[in-house]
């Protein structure tokens, strides 16, 4: 698989909205399960939000209760991109915002692997709100 490769992270003043993106080709054309993470220093691993698409283009996307309400997660298939919208900023969303393809979705429950396979996750984008 190509890496996966973010964009769109930066600093913000609570309130505010920042789009991120992710390229991942060879991924989201197989329909596998897509997300974000994060993980800021001290904490843990924390699921953001998750999508899978269906062969019939249906979607199923879950999001993290802490981001629930303010951040929207959407596929592009033509362009291989995966999106996280993310309005309503608030310091507590300062962490690095990892894209993903080894998700799991088993109902609203969202995870991610701990050992995931090579070129499955992307290099990260910082996000810092004040």
């Amino acid at each position: 698989h190509v890496q996966l490769v973010e964009s769109g992270g930066g600093s913000m003043q609570a309130g505010g909205s920042l789009r991120l993106s992710c390229v991942a080709p060879g991924f989201i054309d197989a329909n596998y399960c897509m997300g974000w993470f994060r993980q800021a220093p001290g904490k843990q691993r924390e699921g953001v939000a998750a999508v899978v698409a269906g062969n019939d283009n249906s979607y199923y996307a879950v999001t993290g209760d802490s981001v629930k309400g303010r951040f929207t997660i959407s596929l592009d298939n033509v362009n291989n991109t995966l999106y996280l919208y993310m309005n309503d900023l608030k310091p507590e969303d300062t962490a690095m915002y990892v894209c993903a393809a080894d998700c799991t979705i088993v109902g609203s429950i969202l995870s991610f692997s701990d050992l995931p396979p090579p070129g499955y996750r992307g290099q990260g984008t910082q996000v810092t709100v004040s």
